[in-house]
């Protein structure tokens, strides 16, 4: 794929990862190996609350094709096709959900050093259709996606953004929820690795007058280990401690708290990745 803006997905991406990737709420614990066929296989549990779930997915790479496939314990077969340059600069994915087969979506992405697009249509009749535009460079990116349901002939959403990206830093602008949200965000790399950063977001949804304004970072304690923090003017702290235990394998701990009412319980999280 060229050098070029990025999907409008990207738009404003670190800031959010930084935000929200890795807080967790359950105990997660997933199993990954490699056979000699090149297959990976990877088990995962979950317990949330008092609800426990797990899946079994495989996924083969051969060439440009990306096949994955995973199995739950509620009896649903997901597939993914992902194929790489089957036109030139493109990527399509093709996803199926069995037994809900209503669930199916193909998408195709264009890349091109100065734009990238995206559509993405439902296998169904009537189906939603999704389509994303960016124009720019890799410093500089503006774009838009929409959503047409083609039931009632109308857009369901619609959102525009733009994106400043410098080697340690990014800010980004949002218009979102058919212009009832804007969000502004900022991150900042304060190491050449860039394992530590600053982030701020803030939110104003203007159907409401509220305002959410959201700060955190993440501090690389040694090559091994990160702790993250993340803090909202409703109170809201949130800390995580990710500690590499071998090469690949990771063990994650995540809390939230109240701190406009300690009494609640606070939500709390661990999460073991193991990898071969």
């Amino acid at each position: 794929m060229s050098r070029g803006p990025g999907l409008f997905s990207d738009i404003g991406k670190k800031a959010r990862d930084l935000l929200t990737k890795d807080y967790i709420s359950d105990q997660k614990l997933s199993i990954s190996t490699y056979s000699d066929t090149g297959v990976a296989l990877t088990s995962t549990a979950v317990k949330k609350g008092g609800l426990s779930t797990g899946d079994v997915g495989a996924q083969y790479k051969y060439k440009n094709t990306l096949i994955d496939v995973k199995v739950d314990t509620g009896s649903n077969i997901s597939t993914t096709l992902t194929l790489n340059d089957l036109a030139p600069s493109t990527k399509t994915i093709a996803s199926l959900k069995f037994p809900d087969y209503s669930s199916g979506k193909l998408e195709v992405q264009y890349y091109h050093h100065h734009a990238a697009f995206s559509t993405a249509v439902g296998l169904k009749q009537n189906p939603i259709v999704d389509l994303s535009v960016t124009l720019g460079t890799p410093t500089f990116a503006i774009g838009a996606e929409a959503s047409y349901e083609t039931a009632a002939g109308k857009l369901a959403k619609y959102t525009a953004g733009v994106s400043v990206t410098k080697p340690d830093s990014c800010a980004a602008i949002v218009l979102g929820d058919k212009g009832d949200t804007i969000k502004a965000s900022y991150i900042h790399h304060l190491d050449e690795l860039k394992k530590s950063a600053a982030v701020g977001e803030i939110t104003r949804r203007f159907s409401t007058n509220e305002n959410t304004f959201t700060v955190g970072g993440s501090y690389a304690v040694d090559n091994l280990t990160t702790v993250k923090l993340k803090l909202n003017n409703h109170g809201k702290l949130g800390a995580l401690l990710q500690h590499e235990l071998i090469p690949k394998s990771s063990l994650t701990i995540s809390s939230e708290f109240d701190t406009k009412a300690l009494e609640k319980t606070p939500k709390f999280g661990v999460a073991l990745a193991l990898k071969p």
